[in-house]
């Protein structure tokens, strides 16, 4: 029974409150049928050794991870700006219930350099692993993921290349557990906006081999970590990235000063803030040559925004689960939700949605390198966050609206992933760019030909082939206003095109086949001038939420 007095309203069972669990205390990985099937073919004889420490990850997710980033949101980090004799000290101070979840994470680090080659070493593939591993952290707090996975590959990577020797020995001490391990943050936004580097007013001068920076950064995430990537103008007039430490060489502070922490909507595990840099030691993470190290950064990027995009997926999948626990107990009209039909219909159309996503997020993770693939996976998976989450509290009324459920933290978590990493626009810009200048969707489409399997897939392929035809013959002001629906063509048939592969594994009874087929007749299917409401019969719903949600 719960810890509450019983009274006379409460002698009925609508008012019985422990039938209304959600997913915090669940095991997500048993619970997850998808993930498994997931896991089932990318890990294959690996599964065997990995099976029980997904078990045991599922559960800390589900459990203690989940519970202390309820605490955390309410009780987020501080900025401790001054010491007792008023030096400026700008410590971010985190608070208990973070260190915990993060101590714990870290004990059981899928990410790490370590449990990566014991992974190899019976078989298993550390990127699918990995990928499982921020799939379920994301359903807890993607503020959390976003602490401990910001731009922590690009500082190693970078830094490997062009720092000096001293300095790259210091990063690899830092990130001596992996590039999850929260000691990274990107720092590129001003107040003049994130995304147009021609404004962009924070400048680095050469100091021997060293550079001194100085200027001002709006929206730096992780600021509390140990080693940022930070943008800034050169001499010549090129932006360039720059490795700062909190320390100098010599073991003094270095001029980093934080303002203030950002009092933002959501993701509040993540300390945001304002950065000051004032003549800072900094390190630049590009050649001799003239190159500005930005093409490097930038396909970096393309893995951050992978990134991102499971974070929109994370939430997505939590609000599905959240739904359906509570349209599983709560009653109207005398049954309960889960049975009426228009509560079925949305539930329905919330898997098919959310597998969907599954497929491409994972797709960018495990499956082949396509440079176009990460901007519409993100432009898809970010976007669903909101809306799922959305869904998530129209599920459950009133309650959804309240701070104690926690649907409400999901919605205001999830708009942030549309902004991290480039918006919607940015997308497609970086479509336009993949498009003319690296022919990217010539090896996109071939992608979606091996794995579709259905002639109306092939067909919407050789469509989207004649789409692109006819973009770029437009005038280019006119081709920039219709990339958004040309890139939401390319989502939705490579979504199609995966769910249809997912259906030829043969693990699932033949349902990833229901899956395929109602999310193509979702995107892909002229319903005519009556939008299909004179279809007959619906997909089974049944089969669809076995197969979704074990509870």
């Amino acid at each position: 029974m719960g810890r509450y007095l019983i009274e006379a309203y409460d002698r009925s069972d609508r008012y019985a409150t422990e039938r209304y669990q959600g997913a915090a205390g669940r095991n997500w990985w048993t619970c997850d049928p998808t993930l498994r099937l997931l896991m089932r073919r990318h890990l294959g004889d690996g599964l065997a050794w990995a099976q029980p420490r997904l078990e045991r990850l599922g559960a800390l997710m589900g459990g203690l991870v989940a519970e202390c980033a309820e605490e955390t949101d309410r009780n987020p980090p501080r900025l401790e700006k001054y010491d007792k004799w008023g030096r400026d000290v700008s410590q971010v101070v985190m608070p208990p219930s973070f260190q915990a979840a993060r101590q714990a994470l870290m004990d059981d680090n899928f990410t790490a350099p370590s449990f990566a080659d014991e992974a190899r070493a019976h078989g298993a593939n550390p990127s699918a692993l990995s990928a499982a591993w921020t799939y379920l952290l994301d359903q807890a707090d993607i503020g959390m993921g976003c602490a401990l996975g910001t731009g922590g590959d690009m500082v190693v990577s970078l830094a490997e290349k062009h720092a000096p020797q001293d300095v790259r020995e210091r990063v690899r001490e830092i990130f001596a557990n992996g590039y999850y391990s929260g000691e990274a943050a990107q720092m590129f936004t001003e107040r003049t906006g994130g995304s147009d580097l021609a404004a962009l007013e924070a400048t680095a001068e050469p100091a021997g081999d060293a550079w001194l920076l100085t200027g001002f950064k709006w929206f730096a995430s992780n600021a509390n970590g140990s080693a940022f990537v930070v943008l800034a103008r050169r001499p010549d007039g090129a932006v360039g990235p720059f490795l700062v430490l909190w320390e100098r060489r010599d073991g003094t502070r270095n001029g980093v000063r934080i303002r203030r922490l950002k009092d933002k909507l959501g993701t509040r595990s993540v300390a945001s803030a304002e950065v000051e840099f004032t003549g800072a030691e900094a390190f630049p993470l590009f050649g001799s040559g003239s190159g500005s190290g930005l093409g490097t950064m930038m396909k970096l990027t393309n893995a951050s925004r992978l990134g991102v995009a499971m974070m929109g997926l994370g939430v997505a999948r939590r609000a599905l689960v959240e739904s359906i626990c509570y349209a599983r107990a709560r009653e109207a009209f005398g049954r309960p939700l889960i049975d009426q039909p228009l509560m079925r219909r949305k539930l329905a159309e919330l898997i098919v949605e959310v597998e969907a996503a599954q497929a491409l997020v994972f797709d960018g993770h495990v499956g082949p390198r396509l440079r176009i693939a990460s901007a519409l996976i993100k432009l898809r998976a970010a976007r669903l966050g909101v809306t799922a989450a959305s869904d998530a509290i129209e599920v459950h009324g009133g309650n959804g609206y309240i701070e104690q459920w926690p649907v409400a933290r999901l919605l205001r978590d999830a708009q942030v992933n549309p902004i991290w990493e480039g918006g919607d626009n940015i997308l497609c810009l970086d479509v336009r760019r993949a498009m003319l200048k690296e022919q990217a969707h010539v090896p996109f489409f071939d992608h979606l030909r091996t794995l579709a399997t259905s002639d109306l897939v092939h067909a919407r392929i050789d469509d989207l082939a004649k789409a692109v035809a006819a973009w770029a013959a437009l005038e280019p002001s006119v081709g920039e206003a219709r990339l958004y629906a040309l890139a939401q063509f390319m989502a939705d048939v490579y979504a199609a095109a995966l769910l249809e592969d997912q259906a030829t594994w043969g693990l699932d009874d033949g349902r990833k086949a229901l899956v395929a087929r109602a999310y193509a007749e979702a995107h892909l299917v002229d319903h005519g001038p009556l939008r299909g409401i004179d279809r007959a019969g619906d997909e089974p719903f049944d089969e669809l939420l076995a197969g979704a949600v074990t509870l």
